[in-house]
């Protein structure tokens, strides 16, 4: 057979397009039987190593993807090292997806990686629509056989397809919506990829509770029973229900555009007088949602709180002089400060603004309390109050602590577990003095309960601690990155070690106006440096 040409459709309904390279006409069966029903299995002393040849690459992929368009399950799977698991997802591309027609085109391989395209078309009950996507297999030579066979994975089958999940096709669980931020704009996850995993979980949430009628559709069916279903295809439209955030789309956009500088990113920004959440993004943009879920040691950003909790029991306060030595032991543990730098005759604020590490751990002593910090994490700043945004969140963790773990949560390192959501709202309670939960959808659709904190910070320490937010941008280590923001501006800059990374996470928090933002990039280094004009571009934005 020419290359380019079609295999015959087999069933009537599939079939497979062979491009690049020609390949002759084969019995799908001859691939296990070797043609002529002689069985051709090997014996232990024949079975074939080293690796898989052009050959066997081209062959074995045609195979497996003829078989698979035909509606083959039995045999496809076979031509797997997995035919166990593979069958049922194979079998349920026809039998449950309703996948009627499909025409599977193999590109050139690289190596032993195989790309092709799929165009499918599903029907249920009288509707239908065209599907198309592209994945890729790779070849490998079977461990016990010797045969080349196709390396099982689920994305074979549609590149989002994970363990444990299937295809399905047919009536909606729960109606669409249409999400519009805070000002009636509408919110897509193909103008907003990194909304793309929240909208589905407001589908599943609050679907139903927005009015709308559900249509048919293709989707994922998630294996975890608490995961949102992820839709494919739309078959017939319903009616969407209207939902509305709190989020922004001129800061959405904003922070959209500055995580995709990095390759792992996330920022939060929240509106500190009510806790509206205004913009969440991450790259990627598809998959876990760092921004809201994450949980990583946030650095010196963390000096909010450890600051908060040292002027609240009197210790210190924003104009005393403290010591800002290069290193200082606790606990049989050193500490010390980035390239070892002192503050001769400094302040608190100076230490702040500068991130001097070494004054907070010599502080330590003087609380008399090792649950100090923990303390007022939860009763002021509300970490690990079970907060009902809306969606799915990890709501920061400081877990009481002794000796040097102690010390090392005031710096926000040790067992301190954070994400940019926790870090923005730790940032808008600084700026307002009271904590108000982060929220994306208004309680009032559901009447979810709201977490609050039990007490808040007085008038006067919280102007300390925006005071020494406000100098930490003008000329402390927030200068370069909040250079370009206008308004009452404030912030806080960190760095995280990470066993295992030869470069810190990048931390910065900060405030413009009634917006406060967080974001963390992994491996930036400097909270200034890489974090830094994340938040910024969002405050810009959005203040």
């Amino acid at each position: 057979m020419r290359s380019g040409a079609k295999v015959a459709i087999v069933g009537g309904v599939f079939a497979v397009v062979v491009g690049g390279v020609g390949y002759g006409a084969y019995n799908v069966l001859d691939g296990l039987t070797g043609g002529g029903g002689t069985d051709n299995r090997t014996t232990s002393a024949e079975v074939k190593t080293g690796p898989v040849t052009e050959a066997e690459i081209a062959e074995v992929s045609k195979k497996f993807l003829k078989a698979w368009a035909s509606g083959d399950a039995t045999v496809a799977a076979q031509l797997t090292n997995n035919a166990t698991e593979a069958e049922p997802l194979l079998s349920g591309y026809r039998e449950n997806a309703h996948v009627t027609r499909a025409a599977i085109t193999p590109g050139a391989a690289t190596g032993t990686k195989v790309p092709y395209t799929v165009k499918a078309t599903v029907s249920f009950e009288g509707k239908s629509a065209p599907w198309s996507y592209s994945s890729a297999l790779t070849v490998v030579r079977g461990l016990t056989t010797g045969r080349p066979l196709v390396d099982w994975d689920p994305a074979l089958i549609h590149p989002e397809l994970t363990a444990g999940a299937s295809l399905r096709t047919g009536r909606a669980a729960t109606p669409s919506i249409e999400a519009v931020d805070h000002n009636g704009e509408v919110l897509t996850k193909e103008k907003y990829p990194s909304l793309g995993s929240i909208l589905d979980a407001l589908r599943e949430k609050y679907g139903e509770k927005a009015g709308g009628t559900a249509g048919i559709e293709t989707w994922i069916e998630s294996a975890d029973a608490g995961s949102p279903d992820k839709t494919l295809l739309t078959l017939a439209k319903g009616t969407p229900g209207k939902l509305r955030t709190t989020l922004d789309a001129g800061a959405q956009a904003a922070a959209e555009a500055a995580v995709k500088k990095f390759s792992q990113a996330s920022v939060v920004a929240v509106r500190p007088s009510t806790g509206a959440i205004r913009a969440v993004a991450n790259n990627p943009a598809t998959g876990f949602n760092a921004a809201m879920q994450g949980k990583q040691a946030p650095g010196s950003t963390m000096k909010i709180v450890t600051a908060a909790m040292l002027i609240e029991k009197g210790l210190t306060s924003a104009g005393q002089k403290i010591e800002c030595p290069p290193t200082a032991m606790y606990m049989g543990r050193t500490f010390k400060n980035l390239d070892g730098f002192s503050i001769p005759d400094g302040t608190l604020t100076t230490s702040f603004a500068r991130s001097c590490n070494t004054a907070f751990i010599k502080l330590i002593d003087d609380t008399k309390d090792d649950a100090a910090l923990a303390k007022e994490a939860r009763d002021v700043f509300g970490i690990g109050l079970n907060w009902q945004t809306g969606l799915v969140t990890y709501d920061g963790s400081v877990p009481e602590a002794t000796g040097g773990e102690a010390a090392a949560q005031y710096i926000g390192q040790g067992t301190v577990q954070m994400n940019a959501l926790n870090m923005a709202s730790i940032t808008a309670t600084a700026r307002n003095g009271t904590f108000r939960q982060p929220i994306l959808v208004d309680p009032d659709l559901d009447g979810r309960p709201i977490a609050t904190a039990s007490r808040s910070l007085s008038p006067n320490v919280s102007q300390q601690l925006t005071n020494m937010m406000r100098q930490t941008a003008s000329w402390g280590t927030g200068k370069a990155a909040m250079a370009s923001v206008g308004g009452d501006k404030g912030a806080k800059t960190g760095s995280a070690e990470v066993d295992g990374q030869a470069t810190s996470n990048s931390w910065f928090t900060g405030f413009s106006n009634d917006l406060a933002a967080a974001a963390v990039v992994q491996s930036g280094g400097h909270g200034g440096d890489a974090a830094g004009p994340v938040v910024a571009a969002v405050l810009r934005a959005g203040s």
